[in-house]
């Protein structure tokens, strides 16, 4: 044991001191280590440090591995060879160039211009910024005394920006053993307040719609002086009056005067209308006409133009194919209206929602204070093959997977889509009989048409009233294919689905108005048979969810928004999931057997179910965000059903989007003590159905270097029966005990983030399992030097596709 420490001890030393930032430094030359800011007291911080020119380099034991990764690549970089092979490289492509000045529509040619270009382009790339390698890590930063001065510029302009006119800042250099430790001192002083803010304009207009939300102005009396907010205030201006009918108008007729009191540290804040240069004062526009145009693919049709007049809007299409209804539902310009910029915007997105055109664009003619409003758009392809192979991981190794869809646009020349499906992929899961990993297949193709408008009788007027809610009913058919290591199952299914959003699409609903199956499970293996036998024996009827069985529901789901949750760039974003289902509410009004009746063959179902899923990313800076996770749902069966539900409906914890530290389907229920195989105490063998899940995750996010990033995470839940299982003693969900039944995991994660594809490799550990005996659930000691990852099992490895969440 002790040699063990020794030796880990020396390879932690020598690694070290092999990838020291300060290895082979010139004289003179020291590398940036430290950069402290102080005397803030009221600025904002982390803004601040954003303006650092030089972020010294991630360290961990006093090293940089993306320095050693830089260092590595530049063993096996020549920048003279790059620059040798570019320049060779440009001349070639100058070659085919002048071989396409006699050969234009060579297609040959082209593809070696394009091949060549993409070269280019990567040579220039390598040579500006290093091969893969070193374009992965980082290089040392050296001190730069010229990016110390620039630094110590954005400081001084920040404050001075944001009220802080009297700031001073200082900065100090310090250096020890080639290290630079950099000492930013600022003194802000007393800031300038807003002591009024006014509005002078010759235009009553405009100053009587400034003045009717006073409360939505970014500058407001007795707040600090923010340039940042004049910039913000002068772009609100020219948006809110363009969406009240001044088409002409924009920021650069805003001046703003602002009278110092450097006594009272107090500024008086004018904002000046100015007129137009054009005209005596600046005028409303309204809207005199709308003209659709839709123009033919080529000059071949030019002749076959059709022309119609719907909702006071001029249509004209090449060939009588589409829907005048369809289209002016989608234009929320009017005719007689104030010109809006937001209504032409809005117009825009819709129309390419329906996915029927190329482009839509959308110019305005002027004739005296008048528009005419003119929408150019193009045919979008007739028919679009699209066809992916990827990868995909859901519980335990990736598998391939091929899929193909065949789009026919405006299928029945009202906007509709007729979209054909096919899916086929391959996995790695773990049996539910503890057989180890198996390969599990699926086969998924379905046909689907999509209208853009709902499929329910409405007043004639409905068409243009809920058309910037840009609905769609889906009717779609499928066939669905299972083959996994326990069973074979054959599912066929129709939908008939409800979608629409709000005009700001923060908010989308979806309303499943009809979801109908038909199943059937053709084989199930001995093994697992002889489980579903054992567990009716013991008084759980889960066999009852692989009898062939019809099943039919409504759903509704809704999805909010918060600032853009999911590019993982913009602050504090947030997204709310609320999902509700009744299934076999149908039944209700016939007369069918329950599942508990001797001898059933076929089983009916009938249940309730509903689920909450909220998530959080908070940004703390640029290179540290915290991501958060709540996930609660519950479904119940009652009726026919006989207290089963078909086992898709139920819940299942663990796994790499749910609780890490256990494998997928392997959590729980409560705090039953599942059946464990040969290979230790975690192994569990049997997935866990259960009726109620409980999750939350918590995650510190942190950039490395060049594409790696790195989590911290902490995993908390349970899933639950609601009621006794008799088979499963513990795993109903009891108030006064519930609490004590939360498992907990944690761990540490690297993704690879390339933008289009993140790469996770997670590692988790259990702290408390709750399968285990009250007051021994805490497992989390069972990890030492000697069995880092504590006993066989208790660490679990996932590796995933895209964030956990």
């Amino acid at each position: 044991m002790k040699s063990s420490k020794y030796i880990l001890f020396i390879a932690l030393l020598w690694l070290c001191l092999s990838c020291s930032l300060t290895k082979n430094l010139e004289e003179g030359q020291y590398i940036v280590y430290e950069n402290d800011l102080k005397g803030v007291e009221r600025s904002d911080q982390e803004e601040l440090l954003k303006l650092i020119e030089q972020e010294p380099n991630t360290r961990f034991l006093g090293t940089s591995v993306g320095v050693l990764i830089y260092r590595f690549g530049r063993n096996f970089y020549d920048s003279t060879a790059v620059a040798e092979k570019l320049a060779d490289t440009k001349e070639k492509l100058r070659q085919i160039g002048i071989q396409q000045d006699s050969l234009p529509l060579d297609r040959k040619l082209r593809k070696k211009e394009e091949k060549l270009e993409s070269k280019v382009a990567g040579l220039e790339r390598k040579l500006e910024f290093g091969n893969a390698l070193m374009r992965t890590g980082n290089p040392v930063v050296i001190l730069d005394s010229t990016l110390t001065e620039k630094t110590y510029r954005n400081l001084k302009g920040y404050l001075v920006n944001h009220g802080f006119f009297d700031a001073k800042v200082n900065y100090e250099v310090e250096t020890k053993n080639q290290k630079a430790f950099v000492t930013y001192q600022i003194t802000e002083n007393k800031p300038y307040i807003l002591d009024s803010v006014y509005t002078r304009s010759e235009n009553e207009e405009i100053v009587r719609i400034l003045n009717l939300n006073p409360q939505n102005s970014l500058i407001k009396k007795g707040e600090i002086y923010v340039q940042d907010n004049i910039a913000a205030e002068r772009n609100r201006i020219e948006e809110l009056l363009k969406n009240n009918g001044f088409y002409m108008f924009s920021r650069s007729y805003i001046n703003y005067i602002a009278y110092q009191d450097t006594a009272a540290k107090t500024i008086r804040l004018e904002q000046v209308i100015q007129k137009p240069t054009f005209s005596e004062k600046h005028e409303v526009y309204t809207l005199d006409s709308i003209v659709f145009r839709i123009n033919p693919p080529s000059d071949e049709f030019a002749d076959r133009r059709v022309q119609t007049r719907y909702n006071h809007i001029n249509f004209s299409f090449y060939r009588d194919r589409y829907s005048a209804k369809i289209l002016a539902s989608r234009v929320q310009l009017q005719k007689g209206a104030p010109y809006s910029r937001t209504k032409a915007i809005e117009t825009q997105r819709l129309l390419n929602n329906l996915d029927l055109f190329r482009f839509v664009n959308i110019t305005f003619d002027t004739l005296g204070t008048s528009l005419t409003a003119n929408i150019f758009t193009q045919p979008n392809q007739k028919y679009q093959l699209t066809n992916q192979l990827g990868m995909t991981i859901t519980e335990q190794l990736p598998g391939p997977f091929f899929s193909t869809a065949l789009r026919n646009r405006n299928f029945f020349r009202a906007g509709e889509i007729l979209e054909f499906n096919f899916r086929a992929g391959l996995e790695g899961v773990a049996s539910a009989t503890g057989q180890g990993v198996y390969q599990s297949s699926e086969l998924n193709t379905s046909v689907s048409v999509i209208f853009p408008r709902f499929l329910i009788p409405f007043a004639p007027s409905s068409l243009q009233k809920f058309g910037k809610y840009n609905p769609n009913t889906r009717v779609q058919f499928g066939y669905l294919f299972t083959n996994r290591p326990e069973y074979r199952r054959n599912a066929i299914n129709g939908l008939l689905a409800y979608n629409w959003s709000t005009q700001n699409n923060r908010q989308t609903f979806t309303v499943n108005a009809a979801d109908i199956s038909y199943i059937r499970t053709p084989f199930i293996q001995n093994e697992f048979a002889q489980i579903l036998t054992n567990l009716q024996q013991e008084g759980n009827n889960l066999i009852w969810s692989f009898l062939p069985s019809f099943i039919s529901s409504f759903s509704g789901q809704t999805i909010i928004n918060f600032n853009r949750y999911g590019d993982f760039k913009t602050r504090k974003a947030a997204l709310l999931r609320v999902f509700g289902e009744s299934g076999g509410t149908s039944l209700n009004f016939f007369n069918v057997k329950s599942n508990d009746e001797p001898g059933i063959e076929f089983a009916n179902f009938q249940w309730l179910k509903g689920q909450i899923d909220f998530r959080r990313y908070y940004p703390v800076n640029e290179k540290q965000t915290f991501a958060y996770r709540f996930n609660f749902g519950m479904a119940r069966p009652y009726g026919v059903s006989a207290g089963i539900l078909p086992y898709e409906k139920y819940f299942f914890a663990g796994g790499g989007t749910s609780i890490r530290a256990w494998q997928a389907r392997r959590l729980g229920p409560g705090s039953y003590s599942p059946t464990r195989g040969t290979r230790g105490e975690y192994d569990f063998t049997t997935e866990q159905p259960a009726e109620m899940i409980l999750e939350s995750m918590l995650e510190y996010r942190r950039k490395l270097f060049g594409y790696f990033d790195m989590a911290l995470f902490i995993d908390a839940g349970n899933a639950w029966m609601i009621g006794r299982d008799a088979a499963r003693p513990g795993a109903d969900f009891r108030y006064d005990r519930f609490y004590k039944e939360i498992a907990l995991g944690a761990g540490w994660g690297i993704r690879m983030d390339f933008d289009f594809l993140v790469i996770r490799l997670d590692l988790a550990t259990k702290a408390i399992d709750p399968s285990q005996p009250e007051g021994s659930r805490w497992v989390l000691d069972n990890l030492s030097f000697r069995q880092p990852f504590g006993k066989r099992g208790q660490t679990v490895f996932n590796f995933g596709i895209g964030y956990p969440f």
